[in-house]
């Protein structure tokens, strides 16, 4: 199995800045692309920011250039940086990647989450 574990969420004035990290464990893994999603309270699960393999990037609309997204291959590790934070932003951030890990000579596929990280924006 392959872990996610998240990091850099924390309360933020109102144009604020953060940045986000989802870290993958384990040495042979190959991510095909990973997700930046949110929830915010009372609301439905949302996707933010896509990052495939390839380094193809989307964003939803209402964070196109504010949010980027990107990944440290090496590390196996995938940021989100999120400026100009606005109260909307506030949510529990979730990321999620798709790949293949190797155990004892063979490939298995993997769909992982990480446990989430809180971002509050609020003055």
């Amino acid at each position: 199995q392959v872990q996610l574990v998240e990091s850099g969420g924390g309360l933020v004035q109102p144009g604020g800045s953060l940045r986000l990290s989802c870290a993958a464990s384990g040495s042979t893994i190959s991510i095909d692309g990973t997700d930046w999603y949110r929830q915010a309270p009372g609301k439905e699960r949302e996707l933010v920011a896509t990052i495939t393999s390839t380094g193809y990037t989307n964003y939803k609309d209402s964070v196109k250039g504010r949010f980027t997204i990107s990944r440290d291959n090496a590390k196996n590790t995938v940021y989100l940086q999120m400026n100009n934070l606005e109260p909307e932003d506030t949510a529990v951030y979730y990321c999620n990647a798709v790949g293949t890990y190797r155990r004892a000579f063979r490939n298995y596929r993997f769909n992982s989450w990480g446990q989430g990280t809180q971002v509050t924006v609020s003055s």
